[in-house]
């Protein structure tokens, strides 16, 4: 037989044997696209794409194609990466090992050698203890996080310029772990993760192309001069949760950082406010420190801060003189909760629109100690020591702009007076009250929200005409006061009521007449039988979707 005839046998044998296999293209079939082979129980969404997650793999699955770009393998129990295996996939983009079992012994020393266009390395929630000594050049992101981490060498992110994102937070890494060279040559990284770990002290040498770096929940009580000096593109800083001091800080130490513009140093013990803070800073997080005065000097160069946080420290009554903040101009919110100061600090910016200063020692309100915030929108002086004797009846009144004041937890035996149109949110729960007369509510056509629970309200003090022009009330709260019975006249636009925790024993056929709009209402916990509401109280209340009566003295079905 010639060599042409055997040849042609040959290719019509080994054909007709491969006719039954379903993964043969059948000839001169056009709809029976090639595909390449893929590894059971796989699944290849696209030629290039392997996905291998979630199976509950015990090993590397075998005879993935050449030609993968993108293997994922989170989400198994995998314990170690065969090299042979890895070897055959030099084409590899991507590689998600994320949530395995992963040790550093299962894992090669050359096992990503060959990958030499990776671009995305995922190994967090692993078991690794060492960091891998070689990854590949090509690599953009590299993902360490939450292993058991405690050393990693030169060449793991070293001498890799395309590097842009590292992650290695909840990790064991103290400084020694951590040698100076760790990101020599990757001058093009931007975020960098090492967060909770067991640094001592900022780590020397970090790439000047940082524009995020998180350091929070370490043992950080240092910053060594000039470790953040060529950070020159640095916008985000998170240094909460650590042990810094004022001595572990120096004039220095932000004074370079020209695009920050957050810092966050909460949760430290910092006695003072830090100096050479950047022009750039909108938000500054000082809160959780041991603060007891404001320097207004220190804060003077970073004059376009937006957000100032300095709750829970020890301010006290002398800690912020009047106009240490002023020369803030862009300041639109000053958090303040949790200290000792006795009043409201005085010569705010102008143009503040939030103030929050719940839990302090505020006990009266002046008519001028809102008068230069005329643009505030938000006053929170909740839990204070505040008295309707030592508010002023001017107090608000200047404040045009208010939609939301909340002074819970005051001792307020009445309603403040001169409350601005504007409102839309009112919270006074928790005071004195005893009474409620329509005056101080004059006006508030625009109020939607008023909480009065837990006061000594009765109906009986509640004034006629109290709820007239509140016209676009939706939610009212008189849980926890007096009540004997529903007061009468709510506003039409009400959708949700709360009258729990009253003495109210009787719900009337015109209770809720007047609040078609009514979604829900709440009747727990008061004295109501199951008699006590006549059947055509929520006849109309076509919106009502919730009726909670629990809690009564006998069940309450509501038809």
């Amino acid at each position: 037989m010639r060599s042409q005839e055997l040849l042609l046998l040959l290719m019509l044998r080994w054909t007709a044997a491969h006719m039954e296999d379903p993964a043969f293209p059948h000839l001169g079939d056009s709809s029976q696209p090639l595909r390449r082979a893929c590894p059971w129980p796989c699944s290849c969404p696209q030629d290039d794409t392997v996905d291998c997650a979630g199976l509950g793999l015990r090993l590397f699955p075998d005879n993935v194609t050449r030609a993968a770009r993108h293997l994922s393998l989170q989400n198994n129990q995998l314990q170690e990466l065969p090299y042979n295996e890895l070897s055959r996939l030099s084409g590899l983009r991507t590689l998600d090992l994320h949530n395995n079992l992963i040790s550093s012994e299962g894992l090669p020393d050359e096992a990503f050698e060959t990958l030499t266009q990776l671009e995305h390395l995922y190994v967090a929630h692993n078991k690794l203890s060492v960091a891998p000594q070689f990854l590949p050049r090509s690599l953009r992101v590299a993902d360490l996080a939450a292993n058991e981490v405690a050393e990693i060498f030169p060449l793991t992110f070293g001498e890799k310029p395309e590097l842009r994102s590292v992650y290695l937070h909840n990790n064991r890494l103290s400084n020694t772990g951590l040698p100076p060279d760790t990101f020599h040559g990757s001058e093009a990284i931007t975020t960098l993760s090492l967060s909770s770990n067991r640094l001592s002290y900022l780590p020397p040498s970090l790439p000047a192309s940082l524009e995020r770096l998180h350091l929070q929940n370490n043992l950080i009580s240092k910053v060594p001069r000039g470790a953040l000096s060529r950070q020159t593109q640095l916008r985000e800083l998170y240094l909460q949760h650590n042990r810094l001091a004022d001595s572990g800080l120096d004039a220095t130490t932000f004074s370079k950082l020209s695009s920050l513009e957050y810092l966050d140093l909460s949760h430290n013990q910092l006695a003072t406010v830090p100096e050479g803070l950047p022009g750039t800073l909108t938000i500054l997080h000082l809160g959780r420190n041991c603060i007891r005065q404001v320097e207004g000097v220190r804060l003077h160069r970073a004059k376009g801060l937006r957000y100032l946080l300095l709750q829970h420290n020890e301010l006290g009554a002398s800690a912020l003189p009047a106009g240490t903040l002023r020369p803030l101009r862009a300041l639109h919110t000053l958090h303040l909760y949790g200290n000792r100061l006795e009043r409201v600090p005085p010569a705010l910016p102008r143009r503040l629109k939030a103030l929050v200063m719940p839990h302090n020692r505020v006990a009266a309100l002046g008519a001028r100690d809102l008068v230069s915030t005329r643009a505030l929108a938000e006053l929170n002086l909740a839990y204070n020591r505040l008295t309707s004797a030592r508010v002023h009846p001017g107090a608000f009144r200047r404040l045009r702009a208010l939609r939301s004041l909340d002074l819970a937890g005051n001792q307020l035996s009445r309603l403040p007076e001169g409350l601005p149109a504007s409102l839309r949110s009112l919270r006074l729960q928790r005071n004195q009250l005893r009474a409620l007369e329509p005056e101080p509510l004059a006006g508030l056509n625009k109020l939607q929200e008023l909480s009065l629970a837990h006061n000594r309200l009765r109906v009986g003090d509640i004034g006629p005409g109290t709820w007239h022009e509140l016209q676009a009330l939706q939610v009212l709260d008189l849980s926890h006061n007096e009540l004997s019975f529903v007061p009468p006249d709510l506003p039409e636009a009400l959708e949700e009521l709360h009258l729990q925790a009253n003495r109210i024993s009787h719900v009337g056929p015109e209770a809720f007449l007047g609040t078609p709009h009514l979604r829900a209402l709440f009747l727990r916990a008061n004295r109501l039988h199951r008699t006590s509401i006549a059947a055509e109280a929520f006849l109309g209340l076509g919106h009502l979707r919730v009726v909670d009566t629990a809690e009564n003295p006998e069940q309450v079905l509501v038809r």
